[in-house]
């Protein structure tokens, strides 16, 4: 599966979603791009967008168009409390298709 990780999460988190091709959108240079034209862009070359952004479902229609989304419900964007939805995580991706999921 090809990920992408959103800017408001830690880029080390893609080192734990092993068996998963993962990018960071800081890393590749899509960090200013506003949310709609990131999930376009991220469309053509991405199979799922994982972020913490709990008001993104407010933002857009997330059903509307690819990638899958997966939201982490987490306390922080540290680090440590996202790896706390890792097993959760590694579990939804390969049944994620077209759709916004909270983990």
């Amino acid at each position: 599966m090809r990920v992408l990780l959103d800017h408001c999460l830690d880029w080390r988190l893609g080192r734990h979603l092993s068996g998963h091709s993962v990018r960071h959108v800081g890393k590749i240079g899509w960090g200013a791009l506003k949310n709609g034209e990131l999930r376009a862009r991220a469309a053509r070359e991405f199979d799922v967008f994982v972020t913490s952004d709990k008001n993104l479902p407010h933002q857009q229609n997330l059903i509307q168009y690819e990638p899958a989304v997966v939201v982490l419900d987490v306390r922080t964007n540290t680090l440590e409390d996202c790896l706390l939805k890792i097993p959760a995580l590694l579990a939804a991706l390969p049944r994620v298709k077209g759709e916004a999921l909270w983990i």
